[in-house]
């Protein structure tokens, strides 16, 4: 008889912890070997982890809402004969490892796993009094052209902008012409970047629950919503616009036709499918 700890795998560059989200299996239970043992879930997908041999379930180390470290053992499996290839608490490296490599090959397929790109001059939104669109300083970024190289491409858009035809063309040419002619530039002064402003501390009030309230703790993906939601606020400025327009004559309509419209089609006329219709008709009469 051997036991080993089932290791959670590392899920990703960058994923570092699990919450520990459904035992697959019970304490005592028989588990054969690639058999889900486990649900866990992390900021960028929720996956399940096998057991690397077959053997008995003796101990659930992590229990359910836990969050463990990649790395860390989360159950210990018991295992005898040829799936017992050591003996004691002596952890199995080669089985973890390919449950790693069975989990990351997961999370490649359910969110793509973006490179650190390589570090470049950031490209700013203007220079010199030139605009560039997201577009060209996205291909600036990926091809590695800096800020410079950038300013010296020369422009056939309106007001002499950079197009991504301009772009694709300044590569093909070998990256010369460009470079070459804004050596001789006089090069522009540096911008200081202002520094940002402090973020105030904010406390959550506190809320005295009333007779017959039932609080319902949040769930994991409840929590990663709240906490995006509440850092978009801190780092994208928030607008609200407003457009009046006049539905009085599209009230009345509504209301002299409803009652035999849901004689005929069994269902009530709401205001939704006659705003689509204007939509319609107006991307008809003024297409992008």
């Amino acid at each position: 008889m051997a036991q080993l700890e089932l290791i959670l795998p590392k899920m990703g560059e960058s994923v570092a912890e699990a919450t520990i989200t459904t035992w697959l299996k019970n304490e005592g239970d028989f588990i054969e070997a690639e058999e889900s043992v486990v649900e866990v879930a992390t900021d960028k997908v929720d996956s399940e982890v096998p057991s690397p041999v077959s053997g008995k379930l003796i101990k659930i180390i992590s229990n359910v809402n836990d969050v463990a470290q990649v790395g860390e053992a989360i159950a210990i499996i018991e295992t005898e004969g040829a799936d017992a290839s050591t003996s004691g608490n002596e952890v199995v490296s080669t089985p973890v490892e390919e449950v790693a490599a069975k989990i990351e090959t997961q999370v490649t397929a359910a969110a793509e796993t973006v490179a650190p790109p390589a570090i470049h001059e950031p490209i700013s939104k203007e220079s010199n009094g030139r605009f560039y669109s997201p577009l060209v300083r996205s291909m600036a970024k990926e091809e590695g052209i800096n800020q410079t190289e950038l300013d010296g491409i020369p422009g056939s858009g309106k007001d002499g902008r950079v197009t991504k035809k301009d772009v694709l063309t300044y590569l093909e040419g070998g990256r010369v012409a460009a470079a070459s002619s804004k050596v001789e530039a006089t090069p522009s002064a540096p911008v200081s970047t202002p520094a940002p402003a402090p973020q105030k501390a904010t406390t959550a009030p506190s809320i005295t629950p009333s007779a017959g309230d039932e609080i319902i703790e949040m769930d994991r993906m409840r929590k990663l919503i709240a906490d995006h939601m509440v850092n978009s606020v801190k780092t994208s400025p928030h607008v609200t616009s407003f457009v009046e327009a006049d539905m009085t004559k599209v009230v009345l309509w509504r209301n002299k036709v409803k009652n035999s419209f849901f004689d005929k089609h069994g269902e009530k006329i709401t205001f939704t499918p006659i705003i689509m219709e204007a939509i319609v008709k107006a991307i008809q009469d003024f297409p992008m």
